[in-house]
């Protein structure tokens, strides 16, 4: 095995290289005998007290660490860029082509035979997979897991309640006071947020893509059973090693269809869209933005969880995690699929139980007969855009109404909650410029909060369309990446206050009701608002990202080069 791993094109060299290869290593207290034809595993940490979700890491990757020590391996954790939801501005979503970059070159230049990505919040999960599928070596995700269910004055909450107690306080109907203390009751202990958001659905794709562990997705983050999962994490990677397992072994295009299957299945973030396509191109695998609508339309949705539902991942995990999700799709999903622990996907979920049936559904007895999610087309968006109709109100599903336009984020911000606002729950709400280049990053602000004049009516919900994203924490009758954005002056970016726009779900279509002719006069006369950046990485970004129907990566980034490094440092 000597001969064939990677790392001993460092620490196997004789005379002056392998020399200075070792040596300062060696600083760290490290024997001699480490370097002897040891597979070498990196832990790829995006631990961060800026990322609040995965504040954790440190005492999780020694977990890991012990169950590489166990197997025979040589651990070795490094610091990748971590990107923070909560904190991030303007967004996370601009930073996670540059974190993936950051994975990419960080194992790609570094002695390590099989990797172990440690990601939670919502964009380290997808950057660490992008970056990671790039290089093409042995690699197993280990989730940080969701946190423990809030409680704020006898009930459940969660990060869903945030846009609930805004427009409370917005309405009058709560006040400052309590909203402060329920920051504290909902985050109540370590791990990411506790609903099917973006971070939880990333850990559902990663385990039924195949790569991680069964049973990854659910475990609540302070539960000892998370850190057992993270040392058989450590212990299996090392096989992987001595298997030649790779990730191109796994991530075939019947995984990503899997992948997709099950996010119907569990209502999961409108995010995962964005974050597969990204991830599909890195490996090469064709995948299209009509792909999640064919494969997922007549998907039973039988997880009842927030946003679409009423339970919470820690409810999930009781019930049986992913595995019974998976097993009660098996008339859906390609069985035969590799996973990291050397077992079909099959294999894995075959003998799993469900322990709560009012969490998990059955195929035959769904619990929301609405779709996950639906892509819609129509001159609006000539692309593509996205709506989430389990989180939507039914009778919004189906609607025409006059547009109400916001020409950017301020512009929302300054007027949303002017009296003189001409608008009614009929008018349908359209934020321009949040798209990857216009913002820059995308952002989750495609769930606008509701105008004031329509809370007091006590209506929550309108037809809101923007190029932006919402969170997966986020509900509503919201639709998204509205391709091509309106920094590039399409269709999309000279819709006008007045114009009239027809939704139909069922049908899946998105028009305005403008002529061809006319579209065609205001695109001449267009010019663009957004700014325009001349340095560092978001004047590339601007340049180079893709639109959100191919999943948002840089151009250049599409496709990977794969793990050799034929040069020396010195």
């Amino acid at each position: 095995m000597k001969d064939k791993l990677r790392s001993q094109g460092w620490f196997g060299k004789t005379g002056k290289d392998g020399f200075i290869y070792r040596a300062w290593m060696k600083n760290q207290g490290i024997p001699d005998y480490e370097f002897r034809g040891k597979p070498v595993i990196g832990i790829c940490n995006t631990w961060s007290e800026l990322t609040p979700c995965n504040a954790h890491f440190r005492e999780l990757a020694e977990s890991v660490k012990r169950g590489i020590s166990e197997a025979g391996g040589f651990p070795v954790e490094f610091p990748v860029m971590s990107l923070g939801e909560t904190l991030i501005k303007p967004t996370a979503m601009l930073y996670r082509n540059l974190a993936s970059m950051d994975v990419e070159e960080s194992i790609r230049a570094n002695p390590v035979d099989g990797v172990v990505l440690l990601c939670g919040c919502d964009k380290t999960t997808p950057s660490l997979v992008m970056g990671a599928a790039s290089v093409n070596i042995p690699t197993l995700v280990v989730s940080g897991g969701p946190m423990l269910t809030g409680k704020f004055q006898g009930r459940d909450i969660s990060t869903s309640d945030v846009w609930r107690f805004n427009d409370a306080v917005r309405a009058g109907e709560m006040t400052q006071e309590d909203l402060t203390v329920a920051e504290a009751c909902m985050c109540r202990s370590r791990g990411h947020c506790a609903v099917m958001g973006t971070a939880s659905t990333m850990a559902c794709m990663v385990e039924s893509l195949g790569l991680s562990l069964p049973g990854n997705a659910a475990i609540p983050a302070a539960d000892s059973r998370r850190k057992v999962l993270a040392q058989m994490s450590g212990v299996r990677i090392v096989e992987m090693v001595k298997e030649n397992l790779r990730m191109s072994d796994i991530l075939t295009r019947e995984a990503f269809e899997n992948a997709i299957i099950t996010n119907a299945a569990i209502g999961g973030s409108t995010n995962f869209i964005i974050h597969l396509l990204a991830i599909a191109g890195r490996m090469g695998v064709p995948l299209e933005l009509q792909d999640f609508d064919k494969l997922s339309s007549n998907v039973p949705f039988i997880v009842n969880l927030q946003p679409s539902g009423k339970y919470f991942m820690e409810d999930l995990y009781y019930a049986g995690g992913l595995p019974p999700v998976m097993k009660e799709l098996d008339g859906y999903l390609h069985g035969g699929c590799m996973t990291v622990n050397g077992r079909t996907i099959k294999e894995n979920y075959n003998t799993a139980e469900t322990y709560n049936r009012e969490v998990i559904a059955t195929v035959e007895k769904p619990f929301n007969p609405l779709s996950g999610v639906a892509i819609l087309r129509g001159n609006l968006c000539e692309n593509g855009a996205v709506i989430k109709p389990s989180a939507a109100s039914p009778h919004l599903l189906k609607h025409k109404g006059k547009a109400v336009v916001f020409e950017d984020i301020e512009d929302y911000k300054n007027r949303i909650d002017d009296p003189a606002l001409a608008l009614d729950e009929n008018s349908v709400l359209v934020l321009k410029n949040v798209g990857p280049i216009g913002y820059p990053g995308m952002p989750e602000v495609g769930n606008m909060a509701m105008p004031k004049k329509i809370l007091a009516k006590g209506i929550h919900d309108m037809v809101r369309i923007s190029d932006g994203r919402m969170s997966g924490t986020g509900f509503g009758t919201v639709i998204l990446h509205a391709s091509p954005e309106a920094a590039l002056g399409g269709n999309f970016a000279v819709i006008q206050n007045g114009d009239v726009i027809s939704l139909d779900v069922a049908n899946r279509s998105l028009i305005l009701e403008v002529s061809d002719e006319e579209l065609a006069r205001r695109k001449k006369a267009w010019k663009p608002i957004h700014k325009k950046y001349d340095r560092g990485y978001v004047s590339l970004y601007q340049k180079h990202v893709q639109q959100a129907h191919l999943g948002a990566d840089m151009d250049y980034l599409v496709g990977g080069s794969g793990s050799e490094v034929t040069r020396d440092s010195h």
